[in-house]
């Protein structure tokens, strides 16, 4: 657990691990001779409302013969129409004792191997233990209807968070949108004729209960209406 007197600005891959996980409504399950599995959750419980994952266990009934890989993959996708909207990809591999099978009724238990994520910035391996010690973001669930509320009400206001990027963005951008936004702060996309570019603004302080992202967004409007205006920076 990384403590939030560190002055972090963005979560660390188990963080967002755990949190695409969180989010996740749909997945795509993967398991030695059987066709992949596309598993959508429509009730409120998310794709991993019916997977525990857990510790690798000499106790299981299974023997170490009889167990059966398995795959987990989740596509992290912006809420918002950025150009190029696919922000990560989450792998987790492990054992079954069983063929996986969306009829099951209870929690199927996945004997966790490792989680692998994938994105802009190259991949990064987490273990069981870092996903475990991960502090949950309490954003990680309302992300999407907060980032399409601001677009879709407020969208006007996003080019204004411009002010607060440092170094200044090269002019000529054609348009920004919020690309994401976790605890620490807010990742925006510039896009230009043939190219885009991603940048964060990071919060004053880590949010710690949802209904502190609120404040946290207005905190960095204000800040921008008291930054110097040196012209456009959107077409």
């Amino acid at each position: 657990m990384r403590p939030f007197n560190s002055r972090a600005t963005q979560p660390t891959p188990a963080e967002r691990v755990l949190a695409i996980l969180t989010a996740a409504h749909s997945m795509t399950v993967v398991s030695d001779g059987l066709d992949p599995v596309e598993v959508h959750r429509l009730d409120g419980t998310g794709a991993m409302g019916h997977v525990h994952l857990h510790e690798p266990s000499e106790a299981d009934h299974a023997g170490p013969g009889e167990r059966i890989p398995v795959r987990l993959e989740f596509t992290d996708i912006a809420p918002a129409s950025v150009r190029d909207r696919m922000r990560a990809r989450v792998t987790v591999t492990g054992l079954l004792s069983a063929p996986y099978s969306t009829k099951n009724a209870d929690s199927t238990c996945v004997e966790f191997g490792q989680a692998v994520l994938e994105d802009h910035g190259g991949r990064s391996f987490v273990t069981l233990d870092a996903l475990q010690e991960a502090e949950p973001d309490p954003i990680a669930g309302s992300e999407a209807a907060m980032l399409t509320h601001l677009v879709d009400e407020h969208g006007e206001l996003v080019p204004l968070l411009l002010r607060l990027v440092q170094p200044r963005p090269v002019k000529g951008a054609v348009r920004v949108l919020p690309l994401a936004m976790d605890r620490y702060g807010v990742t925006l996309r510039l896009e230009y004729p043939e190219t885009h570019r991603d940048v964060r603004l990071p919060f004053a302080r880590p949010v710690t209960r949802i209904d502190q992202a609120g404040p946290q967004i207005h905190a960095l409007l204000a800040a921008a209406r008291r930054a110097p205006h040196r012209g456009r920076l959107v077409a």
